[in-house]
This record gives C-alpha cells, sequence and structure tokens, in this order.
C-alpha cells in the first residue's frame, strides 16, 4: 500500500508520529512540508490529494493545525473525500461509512502519542457498502455535474439548466402528458441541448458582404459530425437535433437490456463508413445502468471512433458512474440527474420507459 503524507508548519510535529507508524506498514510517498517553517496548507493538500486521485497513492494523511483546512482543501480534488478525524471512532466511522481515502489530523488538537490508535482504526476498518455505496454514487455524480471541469484525459459531465429545459423536462415528467406532446417535447429537448453540446466546434474566420458592406463572419471549420441514436428511444432525439445541424450523418445502433440480468445485448449496428473522422453524438434518453450506453460506446470506438459525446436527457448516478470508469474520455451531457435506480433499474423519480412513452406501447 501507498500513502500520501503531508502537513503545513503546524502539522509538523504530527507528522513525525505518522511517519513513524508507517515504518514497515507502507510506502510513504511525502510531499512535505520538511521544517517547521511556515507554509500554505492548500499547496500540500493539492499535493496530496492529486496522489490518491491520480492512483499514484492508495490513500493519504494530511496534518495541519486542526485538521480542518486541509481536509477542506484536499475535497478540492476531484475524487477526494477527506475529513478530520481527531479520535479513533470518527476515524472507523470515516471508513465504514464514507469510503474515506484521505485522513486529516490537528496537531494542535491531539498527541503523538494519539496518531496510532487513529490510524488503527482508519486502516483496519473495511468500507461497508450496501446503502453507503448508493450515496457515494450520488456525491461523486453531483461532483461530477456541478463544475464543468476537464481533467487531463477526463470527459466532463454537463447538467444543463437552462430554464426553458427544466421547464419541458418537468412536461415530460408527468404521466399525464400525452404521446404526441412527449414526442415533441423530447424533439424541442434535443434541439436546445444542442447548443451546449457543440459549444467547443471549431471556427474558422471568414469575409462575406453584406448588402451595405465587406465584413469578418466565422464559419464552422469543416469539422464533420455524425448523430448516433441507441434504438428505440434514441430516435426521438435525431430530428431535433438535426434540424440545428442538418448536415450530419446518422448512424443507428440497436440495443436491448436483458430483463434478468440488466445487461444490454447487440441486435444492430450501422455507422458511417468514415465515422473515425466525425464528433460523434450518441444519443440515449435515460442514463439508467449504463449498461446500454458503455455497449454503444465501446461498439463505435471499435470501429475507430475517437471523439465522442453522450446526450442523455436523465440520468441515474449509477450510469453516470460507470459510463465515466470505462469511458473516461468521454464528455456526458444530460438535463436532469436523478437521485437513484430501483429494484428494476429504472431511473427514481425518472419519467417511465422513454420509448413506451414516445412510441405508444407497453
Amino acid at each position: 500500500m501507498k500513502i500520501a503524507v503531508g502537513c503545513d508548519h503546524a502539522g509538523f510535529v504530527l507528522k513525525s508520529a505518522v511517519l513513524e507508524y508507517l515504518k514497515g506498514r507502507a510506502e510513504v510517498l511525502d510531499h512535505g512540508t520538511f521544517s517547521g517553517d511556515r507554509v500554505d496548507y492548500p499547496d500540500i493538500a493539492f499535493k496530496v490529494g492529486r496522489s490518491v486521485s491520480q492512483g499514484e497513492a492508495d490513500r493519504g494523511v494530511l496534518l495541519c493545525g486542526t485538521g480542518i483546512g486541509m481536509a477542506i482543501a484536499a475535497n478540492k480534488i476531484k475524487g477526494i473525500r477527506a475529513a478530520t478525524c481527531n479520535d479513533p471512532e470518527l476515524a472507523s466511522l470515516s471508513r465504514a461509512h464514507n469510503d474515506l481515502n484521505v485522513l486529516a489530523m490537528g496537531g494542535r488538537v491531539i498527541e503523538p502519542a494519539q496518531v496510532a490508535p487513529i490510524l488503527d482504526a482508519w486502516f483496519s476498518t473495511p468500507f461497508e457498502g450496501g446503502r453507503h455505496l448508493i450515496r457515494l454514487d450520488k456525491i461523486a455524480a453531483c461532483e461530477a455535474s456541478a463544475f464543468n471541469v476537464h481533467f487531463s484525459s477526463v470527459g466532463s459531465v454537463m447538467v444543463l439548466h437552462h430554464p426553458l429545459i427544466q421547464h419541458k423536462m418537468g412536461i415530460i415528467r408527468d404521466k399525464k402528458t400525452t404521446v404526441k406532446e412527449f414526442r415533441e417535447l423530447v424533439q424541442e429537448l434535443a434541439g436546445l441541448m444542442v447548443y451546449e453540446i457543440t459549444r467547443n466546434l471549431p471556427l474558422t474566420e471568414i469575409e462575406v458582404e453584406t448588402p451595405l458592406a465587406v465584413t469578418k463572419a466565422f464559419t464552422l471549420s469543416g469539422k464533420k459530425l455524425a448523430v448516433v441514436p441507441v434504438l428505440r428511444a434514441g430516435l426521438g432525439m435525431v430530428d431535433g437535433i438535426l434540424q440545428l445541424i442538418p448536415n450530419a450523418k446518422v448512424g443507428h445502433i440497436g440495443l436491448y437490456r436483458d430483463p434478468e440480468t440488466l445487461e444490454p445485448v447487440e441486435y444492430y449496428c450501422k455507422l458511417p463508413p468514415d465515422v473515425g473522422e466525425r464528433e460523434i453524438f450518441v444519443l440515449d434518453p435515460m442514463l439508467a445502468t449504463g449498461g446500454s450506453a458503455t455497449a454503444a460506446l465501446s461498439l463505435i470506438k471499435d470501429r475507430g471512433a475517437e471523439k465522442i459525446s453522450l446526450v442523455s436527457l436523465i440520468a441515474a448516478p449509477e450510469g453516470v458512474n460507470r459510463v465515466q470508469a470505462e469511458h473516461p474520455d468521454v464528455d456526458i451531457f444530460i438535463a436532469a440527474l436523478d437521485t437513484h435506480l430501483n429494484e428494476h433499474g429504472y431511473i427514481m423519480p425518472g419519467l417511465g420507459d422513454a420509448g413506451d412513452r414516445l412510441f405508444g406501447t407497453k
């Protein structure tokens, strides 16, 4: 096991006790500080947090005056679950319920002799999973959606909070909405989402002549696009997108979800022949378990596609986490992030079966 350790000047004495405890138990990645001279604790916390987040270390230990500042700073790093635990009981609970991967302690709160019992409790307690894992999945999905931040080679998650999108989402969730209304609204929602999913398309400056003068303007710089709906529900989003990018090619992927295993089964795949040269938007209205989405993304990558985004109306944290785990290079765009999946694999509160509501089937 590799443990990243860091402290500021107020935690320097306590760090010696931590290093002594870890001797012979784990490989230590020491991120400083290496003296009692004053330093800024966020600088150390970020180093330890990134070490854990990027997989260089399995866990991290941070030390400052109280442990509070270090925990706050470390939690700004994606994937970090840091908390201050200045007694063994809190350390044990932090592992059992929160799967804490960075422990912070306070050099002005505890004595060096108290370090060993705290670390004993933290290292010996396993994560209980179950309901606690569901809660951590929600935190991870919120973390991904709250900040549209691109990390190196890692796709972002964008929840689109535009008032028109949220208004129309409220209508399609309503069980009283008719098939005709539902179908029209899904197209409208897809059209509204186009503005965000195409935000980063490259532009080229050109010169045009208006009725009054010559001026500079912009045009898309030859970027080829394709939309690929996952059948059947994904078909409902196609026309809304093509209204704004009519030159995009359209592929199709057919997958159905096995009712027993909830895993996808492929029955059809037809993509543009130059898929490797195009930016691909995969359309899957409901990102539930993530099985169909990850299978579709794998099929497209197997045929040479490199730049892919996933566009969904509603997602569950479980689906978001699975896509990010299996396809970390794919950006995810969603109109709503719901709470969880029920025992049948449906998104809650969701909107029911999108395919049935689009096509009037049961």
